[in-house]
């Protein structure tokens, strides 16, 4: 028996500046599932994803397997460097596939339906990151995103591409770019406890809800191992609430076992995993 990718339909381009394809899983010219390919732009670098992979006929037989390294293929040959796969939290059976093709888990994202705002503690207050301190909050963050996507298996490289291209996306007008929520969180010194970044609106959820999204929390290292994450994490829910929004998401490396611990203990839950590996 033979299985082939076939074509769906058009290549079209995206709005980042990639390019995108539906393909057919096919055996012995048979529909028997289907998956997406998409190169994404990372600086001077593509970036490949899979995904929308669905085997609806035969399953067990590998043709999930062999559709997933078609689409490495295909992805190699459009110029990606690497592969990602988002995986939901309950497709245990992809989450072995991608074990088995050597993908491994780079991060988790995380989300919780907010309710009512939680108060912070008393002492600190919460100040907005404006133009004058941009700068330099801007090279502490990416500076620390620079480091997590090392650590998730990235090469300096990759990162540094990566770190730089979505700084520029999400934050095009800098401080002032609309629907974002920047704050620093003071105590009684003059010095910073930590900050938040915060998108109000990175997607609508399928009832039409808007979900938000912790892109950055940091407490700064002086002052970590006093309960500051949490209470940036609680800044972030009072922000969002106050905007009318009502989901809070985020990412965490797999390798950050502190922060995850306190999504956790916040009640945030697991959506979906991504996974991936080098495709050079």
């Amino acid at each position: 028996m033979t299985t082939t990718l076939r074509p769906e339909g058009p290549e079209t381009p995206t709005t980042a500046g990639g390019r995108t394809r539906r393909w057919q899983i096919r055996a012995n010219g048979r529909p028997v599932g289907a998956l997406r390919t998409t190169s994404v732009p990372r600086g001077s670098q593509l970036w490949g994803e899979i995904a929308e992979l669905e085997v609806h006929e035969g399953r067990g037989r590998g043709r999930g397997t062999i559709g997933a390294l078609a689409a490495e293929e295909v992805l190699r040959g459009w110029g990606c460097s690497r592969v990602d796969v988002d995986i939901s939290e309950s497709a245990q059976a992809a989450r072995g596939l991608a074990a088995t093709l050597g993908y491994t888990e780079r991060m988790r994202n995380m989300a919780k339906r907010l309710t009512a705002p939680p108060e912070l503690p008393t002492g600190v207050a919460a100040r907005r990151i404006g133009p004058e301190d941009f700068p330099g909050w801007l090279a502490e963050a990416k500076q620390g995103y620079l480091r997590d996507l090392c650590a998730s298996g990235l090469s300096e490289q990759q990162a540094r591409a990566k770190s730089d291209a979505d700084h520029v996306h999400l934050l095009p007008q800098g401080a002032d770019t609309p629907g974002v929520a920047l704050r620093r969180l003071f105590g009684d010194g003059p010095d910073p406890l930590g900050a938040l970044w915060l998108a109000l609106r990175v997607r609508d959820l399928p009832d039409g809800s808007p979900l938000a999204w912790v892109m950055v929390v940091e407490v700064a290292e002086a002052h970590r191992g006093h309960g500051h994450g949490r209470t940036l994490m609680l800044l972030a829910e009072r922000e969002c609430l106050a905007a009318g929004v009502r989901d809070l998401g985020l990412n965490v490396f797999t390798g950050n076992e502190v922060a995850i611990r306190l999504y956790d203990s916040l009640g945030y839950r697991i959506t979906n995993r991504v996974y991936g590996k080098p495709l050079i």
